[in-house]
């Protein structure tokens, strides 16, 4: 049988978009059932908070409900591991961190590489670091407080909520930054760590600023900087680090992964509408109350950030040399 020409064009055209069906109607479709966001601290924390108001919008946006599952354990290794070991079909997503990036490196032993496990979906929020002093400390500026601090080398205390932890490894990126020589001093937790802060027994932290912004409010604790480049909309009076110290930077963030060979159009789904939570207004109100700023981004430009993270801590902690006890 003879095809005339145009005939053939068309079946030729049609047979090219054969594959391109199913992945829009995947698209179109998804989510079918239940979604999973697997968050590996217990509830009540910064990441437990942001999943939750990044899952409500999602079920609200898409019909089904994605419900948070927390599985703490391991600096949030236990939940990583269990979302790359998980089906890549959309349905198990893992809420992401700065925690995430540092341990690539800190644990030498893991069932799973994260870079390479994980695909990254959005950004949400991008949380600074505070570097707060005890009242106590004879410096009103970060300038001051180098000063303080290489004129009192391995005399000045510097408390951390954990080894490994992102205020940790902030702190150890700034010694070795700002040239200053501070005594570590680990402790189980934000909160005991706080509490010695405010009792004068270390004098400088790093820590979250959901976690203090009430004591520097309240002038229990002084403000140095923030950790981001930029200053914080919750305390834009205080500087950031880099206004000091240029090239300065670390943050606690967060965002939403998947399984490796999750579907890239279920990927963009995922990532358009959390990009449209983080605009919208009611959205970024609340994230701004966690002292955090809107983190959006494309996919690929979010896989580039937490490479290049991953890879930033990799060289402060062999740096440190910091060790898991």
């Amino acid at each position: 049988m003879k095809l005339h020409r145009r005939t053939f064009l068309h079946l030729v055209a049609g047979t090219a978009a054969l594959p391109v069906l199913p992945r829009l109607a995947r698209a179109q479709t998804y989510p079918t059932r239940l979604v999973r966001i697997i968050v590996g601290f217990p509830a009540g924390g910064t990441t437990d908070i942001v999943g939750r108001l990044i899952g409500q919008w999602l079920s609200e946006r898409l019909g089904q409900q994605f419900v948070i599952e927390n599985r703490p354990g391991a600096s949030a290794n236990i939940a990583t591991e269990a979302v790359a070991r998980a089906a890549p079909d959309g349905y198990t997503l893992l809420m992401l961190g700065a925690a995430n990036t540092i341990n690539a490196t800190l644990f030498d032993k893991l069932n799973f590489d994260f870079v390479r496990d994980i695909a990254p979906v959005a950004g949400i929020i991008d949380t600074p670091l505070v570097v707060e002093v005890n009242p106590s400390v004879p410096a009103m500026t970060l300038s001051e407080f180098i000063a303080y601090a290489k004129s009192n080398a391995g005399k000045i205390n510097l408390a951390t909520p954990g080894i490994g932890t992102p205020p940790h490894v902030a702190g150890e990126l700034f010694k070795m930054m700002a040239g200053v020589d501070m005594v570590l001093v680990p402790y189980r937790g934000s909160g005991p760590m706080l509490t010695d802060l405010l009792g004068g027994q270390v004098q400088v932290a790093f820590d979250p600023l959901p976690a203090s912004i009430e004591h520097i409010r309240a002038g229990k604790l002084r403000a140095l900087a923030v950790t981001t480049v930029s200053r914080s909309a919750a305390l834009p009076d205080i500087p950031s680090v880099s206004e000091y110290v240029p090239g300065f930077a670390a943050s606690t963030w967060y965002g939403v992964g998947a399984p490796k060979n999750t579907p890239p159009e279920i990927i963009d789904k995922l990532n358009t509408e959390i990009n449209g939570a983080v605009a919208d207004p009611r959205m970024k109100s609340r994230l701004a109350e966690l002292g955090g700023t809107p983190f959006a981004s494309s996919p690929a430009a979010f896989a580039k950030f937490v490479a290049d993270d991953t890879a930033k801590w990799a060289k402060v902690i062999k740096a440190a040399n910091i060790k898991i006890e």
